[in-house]
């Protein structure tokens, strides 16, 4: 939030999850007032996978370094490759040592490492004896009463196998299961997948997860507006012009070639990641900030979008793609999309929001950019510099996260002359107190809570597969785009009169150097 702006997050976070100390003392000020989880058996599907290296057992040793971990844990990782509980230990250890911002060793590892196990065993229906026992002997070790949260970091095909599995060995019962995105790839797969985990879980035992929700800056998005009379008054069609999510990405496809080239990047990112994030941009307030209040706000919005028509998507693939290794030679798989949504709504008619990301792009943003519409300025006189300019509110929702208001101010001098001028806002220099937790502690701890407030709801999902049916069916043409790029001009022709925020800021700078 902007410094002077006055929220008393230790209240709310007090009444809303209880007050504890920590039984190691000393929590951080993050964890201070958090309650900390049951007993649980957490079993990482896909456990010595791409994303369980770079972000989950990094995300679960933090959490235990805070305190926010169950005083008691198992956790399980399994997947079909043939990997020892050592060498398990050792992969743990060294994910931690590259992606976490926590040191190993001490207490804390010694804690962790010693609840650590791995499975090697191909789980489905039919055959899970060897995890399904391993699972059963963690909860007795804690004491037999144990919650069980099923986290599925494995490609979206394995999703209704091990649910089947988990159903056949009786693992559901009382348990919490963790979907990563895309649920489903169109509307007919997302229909049957919900028919399948809903044959053995029911909707509140059901965690789908779009790591975004979790960052601390999609969540500001709320907390700025409802929390501030100088914002919500302002935040509709009468003094918006259009509204951009801008997700561009210098890596390439790295080590997810396969699943990369079997979703793309309207499967993997629009339809996820970008439509969720509009979702908080353009919802109308919650009556409380609670899962069901919060989950009707977003599915209204989605309800509101228009179905994306085959001319407002622009979609791209960059050059060199196809010889990256794991592609088909002819792939027409998308590594860029590009698309103008609107919603019919009354907050929101007639105000496109700009969506665009892609791989190997010039620079890496995510950001989240309010537009505001133009007064006359007839009676100033204008400096070049203020060609490109609009007043702007931006959220940066990345590494470098905060809050930017760009708008025009008199320059210093004898004349009134307008120049460019920014008043920004950053979380890592903010005097709050609370370090920042990274979207998957914040999601993982929620589910081991079984708080449910930052996570999909069914109904939303499907919609927003309905929103993109047309295009999934009948896709665009494919344009080509030079890698370290802004992407295909046919994104600028999309949206044009208007323009890509962080492009044409890119553009100005460069020709003022």
């Amino acid at each position: 939030m902007p410094g002077g702006v006055t929220v008393n997050t230790d209240d709310i976070d007090q009444r809303k999850r209880g007050h504890v100390e920590d039984a190691r003392g000393g929590l951080g000020q993050t964890a201070k007032h958090a309650r900390r989880p049951e007993p649980h058996v957490i079993v990482v599907f896909g456990g010595n996978g791409d994303l369980s290296k770079r972000k989950l057992l990094p995300a679960l040793f933090h959490l235990e370094n805070e305190g926010l971990l169950p005083e008691d844990y198992r956790i399980i990782g399994n997947s079909r490759s043939e990997f020892s509980n050592e060498q398990f230990d050792q992969f743990a250890k060294d994910s931690i040592e590259d992606f976490s911002r926590c040191s190993v060793g001490g207490s804390h590892w010694d804690r962790f490492a010693e609840r650590l196990t791995y499975v090697s065993h191909e789980f489905k229906e039919g055959n899970t004896d060897p995890l399904g026992t391993a699972i059963r002997e963690a909860n007795k070790d804690l004491g037999g009463d144990a919650k069980h949260l099923f986290y599925l970091s494995v490609p979206p095909p394995a999703f209704p196998i091990i649910t089947k599995g988990l159903g056949d060995a009786g693992l559901n019962v009382d348990a919490k299961i963790v979907y990563e995105k895309p649920f489903g790839t169109d509307l007919p797969s997302f229909g049957e997948l919900s028919s399948t985990v809903h044959r053995y879980f029911d909707e509140d035992q059901v965690f789908r997860i779009d790591h975004f929700l979790g960052k601390e800056a999609v969540q500001n998005i709320l907390a700025l507006r409802f929390a501030n009379g100088m914002f919500e008054p302002v935040w509709n069609r009468q003094f918006i012009d259009h509204v951009e999510i801008d997700v561009p990405e210098t890596l390439g496809v790295e080590q997810r070639a396969s699943f990369y080239e079997n979703t793309g990047a309207l499967r993997d990112m629009l339809v996820t990641h970008l439509f969720q994030v509009l979702s908080f941009v353009a919802m109308e307030p919650p009556y409380a900030m609670l899962p069901k209040a919060l989950a009707d706000e977003t599915a209204k919005v989605f309800e509101s979008i228009r179905p994306l028509g085959v001319d407002e998507v622009v979609r791209g693939q960059y050059r060199g793609y196809r010889d990256e290794e794991g592609i088909d030679p002819e792939s027409t798989t998308e590594t860029y999309v590009a698309a103008c949504v609107h919603i019919d709504n009354w907050r929101w008619s007639d105000v496109p929001f700009l969506l665009r990301t892609g791989k190997r792009l010039k620079d890496s943003h995510q950001t989240v950019t309010l537009a505001f519409k133009e007064p006359p300025r007839q009676m100033f006189r204008e400096d070049e510099s203020v060609w490109f300019s609009r007043d702007h509110l931006t959220f940066r929702l990345g590494e470098e996260a905060g809050v930017a208001i760009t708008f025009l101010a008199k320059k210093p001098g004898p004349e009134i002359e307008l120049g460019p001028a920014k008043m920004d806002f950053h979380y890592d220099t903010s005097e709050f107190g609370s370090e920042l937790m990274s979207a998957y502690e914040h999601l993982i701890h929620d589910a081991l809570l079984g708080e449910r407030t930052l996570f999909t709801r069914g109904d939303g999902v499907e919609r927003t597969w309905e929103v993109v049916q047309e295009v999934l069916e009948n896709p665009p043409p494919l344009h080509s785009y030079p890698q370290g790029s802004w992407g295909p001009r046919a994104a600028d022709e999309l949206i044009a009169p208007r323009h890509w925020h962080v492009s044409r800021e890119d553009e100005h700078r460069n020709n003022h150097k």
